[in-house]
């Protein structure tokens, strides 16, 4: 028996595949990656461990149709259910991923009811309240991904306009996760000199617009969602958490007042830990950046309204 912890990845698609294997090569902890198509879990996990003979990490990826070896999980990652395809929205998706992330949220919670439950199915705000609502966990155990992954997407773009290094690029995404987002310029740097010294307002809007815009664009080139930073950033979240590293990071949160907003899962700077999500960052806003968020809100909410639970 393995005395590191584990991790399960539920859905063995390309995201959760993608988180997998960034999180078998950190070499801290067994991964179990879960999936109902027999043989694809399996297959990928073992294609994952034998790519630990080549890169140096020891090979302990399991792949199960079942939930029995994720008992005792401390972190699960949900990445199950439909992915886009062109021409639908996010919120097509709600009535069949709901009752996928449902079904997955039970059988999880029955073999690891102390885990922290890391939601990255879409639409992610919607999903983020069927997983609190069938677990009835905390809200510091089960939050979402969305805002490191628009994040990245905004730093990407803001290193490339103004040729930099990405890993000088301090940004910030907050809001729903769709075209609702809301970069926060004013708390945006290259290097610690704001975006506003480096670039105009006008190449700043088409960034934003492109980043509101990331999940179709790449949508529309492949014909389905993306996977590679997704599942990075699904991975990164986990690492705050199982290594204790209290990252202050963006991610889809429940709100009881914080940026005026209450009983909403919204993306919003958190400090992340063993508990989960330990504290709630309150950034001072624009006038602007707030009615953003509050549009994004409202959006969020009708989304969440189309729920059955």
């Amino acid at each position: 028996m393995s005395a590191r912890r584990k991790v399960t990845v539920v859905g063995a698609g390309n995201v959760g595949a993608t988180c997998a294997q960034v999180l078998a090569t950190r070499d801290y902890a067994d991964v179990v990656l879960v999936d109902i198509k027999e043989g694809l879990p399996q297959g990928k996990a073992l294609d994952i461990d034998q790519m630990g003979a080549v890169l140096g990490y020891e090979p302990n990826v399991t792949g199960s149709n079942g939930y029995e070896e994720t008992a005792g999980s401390a972190v699960v990652v949900v990445t199950a259910g439909l992915p886009r395809s062109p021409g639908m929205s996010r919120d097509d998706l709600v009535a069949t991923n709901e009752k996928i992330v449902k079904d997955v949220t039970e059988k999880v919670a029955a073999q690891s009811p102390e885990a922290i439950l890391i939601v990255v199915s879409n639409p992610l705000d919607a999903m983020c309240h069927v997983a609190k609502n069938v677990s009835k966990w905390p809200k510091e155990r089960v939050f979402g991904m969305a805002g490191i992954l628009d994040t990245a997407r905004f730093s990407t773009f803001i290193a490339w306009e103004t040729g930099s290094s990405v890993k000088d690029v301090q940004a910030m995404v907050l809001g729903g996760h769709g075209d609702q987002m809301v970069p926060v310029v004013s708390a945006t740097t290259v290097g610690g000199v704001p975006l506003r010294k480096l670039a105009s307002e006008e190449a700043i809007r088409a960034m934003v617009e492109r980043t509101a815009k990331g999940g179709g664009e790449l949508v529309n080139l492949m014909g389905t969602s993306a996977w590679y930073a997704p599942g990075a950033a699904a991975a990164q979240m986990v690492d705050s958490i199982m290594l204790d590293e209290k990252r202050v990071l963006p991610c889809t949160a429940y709100l009881e007042g914080e940026y005026g907003i209450d009983g909403l899962y919204m993306g919003v700077p958190v400090k992340l830990g063993p508990a989960g999500i330990e504290q709630i960052v309150e950034l001072e806003l624009s006038d602007d950046e707030r009615q953003a968020l509050e549009a994004s809100s409202a959006a969020v909410r009708e989304v969440v309204g189309v729920l059955s639970t």
